[in-house]
């Protein structure tokens, strides 16, 4: 599967993002305060810790409210009730109330500090989205690059080697049967009571069945389809290897690692593994030659025909001869 640059792009768009941010910030107006002016508050009810409940009077609603505030508990006592000489027994605090904006009639908050107009600054909005972008791009393109860097890739690179090397003995099982088969052969014609070696031989392969032949064949194209991509895959097999590549090998290395990845995807799917070792099995059933003999001899009474035919596809053909040239 082809490598999709996602993070590369999160990256450059956290940069766009970066830069329209800071030139937001730049033609934007510094912020001004919002206009304030300090009034009194009647301190209807207070604790020691500072907070309290005050009254005061709202000239823009036109009316008197009451809200929680946060007195300051440092002030003279003389300003506390019942110090405070107030009738209805209340004490004294002052407070900043605004006088433009949305908040208008509202009690600043002491421990807030000034209060800027234009607070919801859209260019520091951009450029924090540019920054929190960029940390993606950086983090998450990093995170995507360890594979790669690491050669993680070894463990993909190890069941390839084991695959390579279950097909090359099943191939290389399958081409000994053969040999085994046309070597007993060449020792003599195939009468009505052949050697029993010959008749071994071939008892191996009728047992492994028409099956083995293309089993064998399909091993044998896997196998050297597997031993150039191991070799182009080597940079992958660990950070060793990789950093001792150039690019090209690396870029290669990439290529073969994603081949590999399908080839061994499609041999999962069609059990090639079990096959491979299913016929093995199947084609070192000789070794045991007095089993073996046994079988091949009982087996060979019941069906000659058989033998004689899978020997006449064993037997090499004589090329056919040219036509003599014109003169």
């Amino acid at each position: 599967m082809r490598h999709k640059p996602f993070f590369r792009w999160v990256l450059t768009l956290g940069f766009v993002l970066f830069a329209c941010g800071m030139g937001i910030s730049t033609v934007q107006p510094e912020p001004k305060p919002v206009a304030t002016r300090q009034i009194d508050l009647a301190v209807v009810e207070e604790k020691p810790d500072g907070d309290c409940r005050v009254r005061w009077s709202d000239p823009y609603a036109q009316r008197v409210r009451e809200e929680p505030y946060r007195c300051d508990p440092t002030r003279s006592s003389l300003l506390k009730a019942p110090n405070w000489g107030d009738s209805r027994g209340y004490g004294w605090e002052s407070a900043f109330m605004y006088t433009e904006g949305p908040d208008q009639g509202d009690l600043a908050d002491p421990d807030a500090g000034v209060m800027f107009e234009n607070d919801g600054d859209p260019g520091g909005i951009v450029l924090a989205w540019g920054i929190l972008a960029i940390a993606v791009g950086l983090v998450g393109g990093n995170l995507r690059a360890l594979p790669r860097t690491l050669g993680v890739e070894a463990r993909l690179v190890r069941r390839a080697t084991a695959l390579a090397e279950a097909a090359g003995w099943t191939a290389r099982d399958h081409e000994r049967a053969m040999e085994a088969a046309r070597g007993a052969g060449r020792q003599g014609e195939f009468g009505a009571a052949p050697d029993p070696e010959l008749v071994r031989a071939l008892w191996v392969l009728r047992e492994a069945g028409p099956e083995s032949r293309r089993t064998a064949q399909a091993a044998r194209e896997l196998s050297d389809r597997l031993a150039v991509l191991l070799e182009e895959a080597a940079p992958a097999a660990g950070l060793r290897n990789r950093l001792r590549s150039g690019p090209a090998a690396r870029a290669a290395a990439e290529t073969a690692v994603a081949e590999l990845r399908r080839l061994l995807a499609e041999a999962e799917r069609d059990g090639l593994q079990e096959r491979f070792a299913q016929t093995s099995v199947d084609l070192l059933r000789g070794q045991d030659s007095e089993r073996a003999a046994l079988a091949s001899g009982a087996d060979f009474e019941r069906d000659p025909e058989a033998y004689r035919r899978l020997f006449e596809e064993l037997a090499p053909r004589e090329p056919a001869a040219l036509p003599e040239p014109r003169r």
